[in-house]
């Protein structure tokens, strides 16, 4: 297994860990919540006294009566008062939810779920190559037909701007001296099939190189470094030629893999013999080979 794939699974369990904490604290805070919620009950009126029994037959004489009435009103009980009713219960904070602490608690789990998913998004961009095709993917610079005729009609390289590579024929004269430069071990198949796929990149310190039509040569404006036309270095500050990427032939296709790129010949190397065929871009040779 490849560091890649260890660094893919890694950042899906992260964000799978994310999510389960996430989902625990919520169920969490709402069991809390539940458990703490207690309805409160209405207070019970009070009882009125109970009305006193019979107390025996009533008086027969009219007086008697007047004053057996008199002295059960000044017995009696006052009349029993029926308490306001008490005012509705007012969940706290907690039942509410709505606590500083929470807010505190469920922002920072939010803020850590959104940073992992993000970094992790990230990486997977970062590791796979988009779908249309860009830089990091294997591109199919056009049909063999279509790149020869245009760098014969053009007299220039075949360029992909979202592949960042120029695609230039390699001499079949020249794959046997190929066949014998260590550097070139991963892409003389490429160059058996008739194509060099070169990065746009200066080796130099990473400027844009580009194509000399006059001299027939990649020139860069920045340092003047010199490359001839499969990249070797020629002259300039460059320490090596510059770097490239595996190309094959797939249905009468031209195929460029950029997701490897892969150093240039040293110092030296020189299989196709090209020399200047006019004037520079950039004026006279610096630095020699």
């Amino acid at each position: 297994m490849d560091s890649g794939t260890i660094f893919l699974l890694a950042i899906v369990g992260l964000l799978a860990l994310a999510f389960l904490f996430l989902f625990a604290t919520t169920r969490r805070r709402d069991a809390e919540r539940a458990m703490e919620y207690a309805p409160v009950e209405a207070e019970r009126p009070t009882e009125t006294a109970l009305v006193p029994a019979d107390r025996g037959v009533a008086p027969r004489t009219g007086r008697e009566l007047e004053r057996a009435v008199a002295l059960e009103r000044r017995a009696a009980p006052p009349p029993a008062v029926t308490p306001p009713p008490a005012p509705p219960a007012i969940p706290d904070e907690e039942t509410l939810g709505v606590t500083r602490r929470q807010v505190l608690n469920r922002g920072i789990v939010t803020g850590m779920v959104l940073g992992i998913t993000g970094f992790g998004g990230a990486s997977l961009a970062m590791l796979w190559p988009t779908l249309s095709g860009g830089f990091g993917a294997k591109i199919r610079a056009g049909s063999v037909d279509e790149v020869l005729g245009q760098v014969a009609q053009t007299k220039e390289p075949y360029y992909n701007a979202a592949g960042r590579f120029y695609v230039n024929p390699y001499p079949q004269e020249a794959v046997e001296a190929a066949r014998g430069v260590d550097a070139y071990a991963a892409v003389v198949e490429g160059y058996e099939q008739g194509f060099v796929a070169l990065y746009q990149k200066c080796v130099h310190l990473g400027c844009r190189v580009p194509w000399c039509k006059t001299s027939q040569w990649f020139e860069c404006p920045c340092h003047g470094s010199q490359y001839n036309r499969v990249g070797e270095k020629k002259g300039g500050p460059a320490p090596r030629g510059l770097d490239r990427f595996k190309v094959s032939v797939e249905g009468g296709n031209v195929v460029v893999d950029t997701g490897i790129i892969i150093d240039g010949p040293p110092i030296g190397v020189n299989t196709t013999g090209q020399e200047s065929e006019g004037p520079h871009c950039i004026g006279a040779v610096a630095g020699g080979h």
